[in-house]
């Protein structure tokens, strides 16, 4: 079996109503930050999804949805 990018997943997906959750590195492809960066979201509130293993998975469509918060919020 072929591995299937993040957009074929997320079009298999579609009609189930499910997301596929990223990984810390898939997260940082997709908004050009660093690990740094991301552990100051988690630290920070951003929503991470629980696991069974090691590691941590991101939501897109959570984390999407944080960012607009957070740019909402005035800094303090």
């Amino acid at each position: 079996m072929a591995t299937q990018t993040l957009a074929e997943r997320s079009k298999t997906l579609a009609p189930t109503g499910l997301t596929p959750l990223l990984t810390t590195a898939q997260l940082m492809a997709l908004y050009g930050v660093s690990n740094w960066t991301v552990n100051q979201w988690v630290q920070k509130g951003c929503p991470v999804e629980p696991t069974a293993f090691r590691g941590r998975r991101f939501n897109p469509d959570a984390v999407r949805a944080w960012m607009a918060e957070q740019a909402d919020t005035p800094a303090a």
